[in-house]
């Protein structure tokens, strides 16, 4: 059967972005791309004013990535403590997680949620421990959690 070609109106994940004429499926189409309002037929006159509108989408895109930018120097110079009960060797007796982390960082200022905050396991020994937080995308920010005894 016959691909259909169709006008992005937002961006579709694995297929493209706001604006590109794309070749697909004649049922993907009439069932999804269309009726979701993601998509219109490719005729000359739809293809004009959808270009103003990647312009404008555009735009919004650079304005984004400035905000993620600046969220990330912002995060990046975050420096959080906290003061847990520890065996002579250094180990923690209980450890510091992600729910830490995120409830430090809100009472900092910087509103986070648990999900956001990466860690591979949770921190079981006192010193000083790089911890990625999930900005936007594939955008990540490292701040300093510092675990002393306490």
């Amino acid at each position: 059967m016959k691909n259909t070609q169709v006008l992005l109106r937002q961006s579709v994940e694995h297929l493209g972005i706001v604006g590109e004429v794309v070749s697909v499926a004649p049922g993907y189409a009439r069932n999804y791309l269309l009726p979701q309002l993601l998509a219109v037929d490719a005729t000359p006159e739809n293809i004009k004013m959808l270009e103003r509108h990647k312009v404008r989408y555009q735009a919004e895109i650079a304005q984004l990535e400035q905000d993620i930018v600046k969220k990330i120097e912002r995060l990046s110079q975050v420096q959080l403590s906290v003061s847990e009960k520890a065996d002579e060797s250094g180990t923690l007796y209980g450890s510091v997680g992600s729910g830490t982390i995120a409830k430090l960082l809100s009472e900092a200022g910087y509103p986070t949620g648990e999900k956001d905050v990466r860690l591979g396991e949770p921190i079981k020994k006192i010193g000083t421990h790089e911890v990625s937080i999930h900005i936007h995308g594939e955008h990540f920010a490292g701040i300093q959690v510092t675990v002393s005894e306490g």
